[in-house]
């Protein structure tokens, strides 16, 4: 059956709204693990505020909320929202759990007067050492930590699934939309340590930043590597729109139905997206009419973060384009 025709039954039959987005990472935004000094009431406090800053900031999509009147009241009031915690030995000493209660984490965000852009897919780490093997999510504390501080999720490629993943020398198209679609992040930092130095590559959604760096261990590296990361990742992602822009996105690689209607669904649920509708289909491609509060190319550049989108060659009356991975 062709697309035009795949279209036509979608229209018809109302397919895109019984079909919600896929849930994005694997990780909840709202639980984050945290040092803790020891378990008195004053240590568990302290580190129930330094928890509700991280989850703070991935849920409005990593932006600095620091400067916002009522920021440093919210976070001495952290343990009034916190939903379940647990402690854990870790091998840096004590650590705390914390969940918080997800609506009252958005009201915070919605007073402290930022719109929310929603909470950021987890970055997908894939780190080899010198001897080309893939290091661990204990070996990669001190990255992790610098990135969540950040207010972003992390994660790590299965271990028995490591070998065929791309590397900071070769990170092809398919490579990536292959880790996109299994691990539903289009966010992928790679990196090969050196000793003391490390070259990475940062792909977010598609375009890649390539970074080297140095310090006086492998974990001021690793720290520094995740600073830099969330420094790129802020500079891509939090773009603050102004007003609503009209333009044209062009999505390929959409082979069905349920394809159209998911892909559909995924714009629909962009919390920056206002209005989409459906222009024209050719090949295996559609062409949207979208109302956005971001311009078109950090709006291409936000959904391909999600990983079932990745930035595709530019297709004549477009503003932007992508392809759809399955």
């Amino acid at each position: 059956m062709r697309l035009s025709r795949l279209l036509l039954v979608c229209l018809v039959l109302g397919l895109a709204p019984l079909l919600s987005a896929h849930a994005q990472g694997q990780v909840s935004p709202y639980t984050v693990v945290v040092s803790v000094a020891d378990t008195s009431d004053g240590a568990r406090n302290n580190a129930f505020g330094d928890a509700l800053a991280q989850v703070l900031a991935r849920t409005s999509g990593g932006q600095d909320l620091s400067g916002k009147p009522g920021y440093a009241d919210a976070l001495k009031g952290a343990s009034g929202i916190v939903q379940q915690y647990q402690y854990q030995r870790a091998a840096t000493g004590l650590s705390l759990q914390v969940t918080f209660d997800q609506a009252a984490v958005q009201r915070t965000v919605s007073q402290l007067g930022v719109a929310s852009a929603g909470p950021r897919p987890p970055v997908l780490l894939v780190v080899r050492d010198e001897d080309g093997s893939v290091l661990t999510r204990d070996a990669l504390a001190a990255l992790t930590q610098a990135v969540a501080a950040r207010g972003y999720a992390t994660t790590l490629a299965d271990p028995g699934k490591t070998a065929d993943t791309p590397n900071t020398s070769s990170a092809g198209p398919d490579q990536v939309a292959e880790l996109a679609r299994q691990y539903k992040t289009g966010l992928i930092l790679l990196g090969q340590l050196h000793g003391n130095s490390a070259d990475w590559v940062l792909v977010s959604g598609g375009p890649q930043q390539r970074w080297n760096n140095n310090g006086a261990s492998t974990a001021a590296v690793l720290a520094d590597a995740g600073n830099g990361l969330a420094d790129r990742l802020g500079k891509q992602l939090n773009v603050i729109g102004a007003a609503a822009v009209d333009g044209k996105l062009w999505v390929s690689q959409v082979n069905s139905a349920t394809d159209y209607a998911n892909l559909l669904a995924t714009l629909r649920a962009d919390p920056s997206v206002r209005q989409v509708g459906t222009v024209a289909a050719q090949g295996d491609g559609i062409l949207f009419a979208v109302k956005s509060s971001l311009p078109m190319d950090a709006l291409s550049t936000n959904l391909s973060a999600g990983g079932r989108l990745l930035v595709g060659d530019a297709h004549g009356g477009a503003d932007a384009s992508l392809r759809w991975i399955h």
